[in-house]
């Protein structure tokens, strides 16, 4: 289902249903991505957890011991275990599937938390690199898990040349760029589905211009229109922990954070 793929940046047809990108084998962040038409597409699974994003109509997500969900175009959600979406709605929806037996996530006993949100903000509310914002839609429970994310792009952006240390998996929700890599430019327009590749440290690949560059190298531009993405990232460096959290820290014992006073935090 791949439609253009170069050493940085792969994109993949919209109107294909099911698997578009497999990389279960992963040892740190096993994932699968999916695009789903009208709640065809996937079979959920107990040990997975998952985010979407509706990028056209409106569904909802059904699961057993849950109230049904109703979610429109720029809506997203995160669930875990069993669940479908209801195949009775016209509805296009891409779809991450975490394998949280696997990898990083046991260590955390990582699983979603069911969440609905959206529809998405005109803009970031965070700020982000080179004029651009961010929203952290779904932050990770736990230092470490997955987290969903929404970058604004304005008109007359370009970025700074970067890569990440894992893949970013996610679509065009809005508006429209170009995706500027060492290795060849690609155009990117509302509903267009995406992966960046990671940079490992170490792996380089010769480019255009002859010179040599990270794999995952790239950026984004923008014209005269702006642009929304969806971003999903399997890992984070940010998030809270057992010793240090708004519950704990300002839980206070004679003057003192509980955070500080290990005879009485859980084991």
């Amino acid at each position: 289902m791949k439609n253009r793929e170069n050493a940085s940046f792969i994109n993949f047809k919209n109107d294909e249903v099911g698997l578009l990108f497999d990389d279960s084998t992963n040892e740190k962040y096993p994932i699968k991505y999916y695009n789903v038409l009208n709640g065809i597409g996937f079979e959920s699974k107990p040990n997975s957890s998952y985010y979407g994003f509706v990028y056209s109509g409106t569904t909802e997500i059904i699961s057993d011991g849950r109230p049904k969900g109703s979610i429109a175009k720029g809506m997203y959600f995160s669930i875990a275990g069993e669940f479908i979406i209801n195949p009775s709605c016209e509805s296009k929806v891409i779809l991450i599937e975490v394998l949280q037996d696997k990898g990083i996530y046991p260590k955390n006993k990582y699983k979603a938390v069911y969440t609905i949100g959206g529809p998405i903000e005109e803009s970031g509310r965070l700020n982000y690199i080179d004029g651009c914002t961010d929203s952290l839609l779904i932050p990770p429970v736990k230092l470490g898990d997955p987290c969903f994310n929404h970058l604004h792009f304005p008109t007359n952006i370009e970025q700074t040349p970067h890569t990440h240390p894992s893949h970013r998996i996610g679509i065009v929700a809005r508006g429209k760029g170009i995706c500027v890599t060492p290795f060849g430019n690609l155009p990117l327009e509302e509903g267009m589905i995406f992966v960046i590749k990671e940079w490992d440290g170490v792996s380089f690949e010769k480019a255009e211009d002859g010179n040599v560059y990270e794999i995952g190298n790239h950026c984004f531009y923008t014209q005269e229109e702006g642009m929304d993405v969806i971003a999903f990232h399997p890992d984070s460096d940010f998030g809270p922990q057992d010793e240090n959290h708004p519950m704990i820290n300002r839980t206070i014992v004679k003057g003192i954070s509980a955070n500080s006073i290990d005879t009485i935090r859980t084991k």
